[in-house]
């Protein structure tokens, strides 16, 4: 697959990915989960936003970037681990970067060999 057709490939599984998070049930408060999808500059990103019994809520529960041909994952806030959808949805693990992992960026394929 050439860079492009990759690439575009990418961003629709990404696209995917954060909108079935987004529409996945939540509780009942008045927080919304708010699919941000950004292809001009690829970044993909799902945040909470709103009020809960805590106070105000505004924080993002992943954040990818497509960067060098490869999903960077720059946070992930999910508790199963959003790599996990990724792989699922068709990204190898080797065009998957944990850039929050330390302040060297690890393919997640040297993750899972250690």
């Amino acid at each position: 697959m050439d860079q492009v057709t990759k690439s575009d490939a990418y961003r629709q599984i990404l696209r995917q990915v954060v909108e079935r998070q987004a529409s996945m049930p939540r509780r009942q408060d008045q927080v919304e989960l708010v699919p941000i999808i950004d292809t001009t500059h690829d970044n993909y990103l799902l945040m909470r936003i709103g009020w809960d019994k805590v106070g105000r809520a505004h924080h993002i529960l992943f954040h990818f970037r497509l960067k060098e041909g490869r999903v960077w994952i720059e946070w992930d806030g999910i508790e199963h681990g959003i790599a996990n959808d990724l792989i699922e949805a068709g990204i190898p693990e080797e065009d998957i970067v944990m850039a929050f992992y330390g302040s060297d960026p690890v393919p997640l394929a040297e993750l899972a060999a250690a």
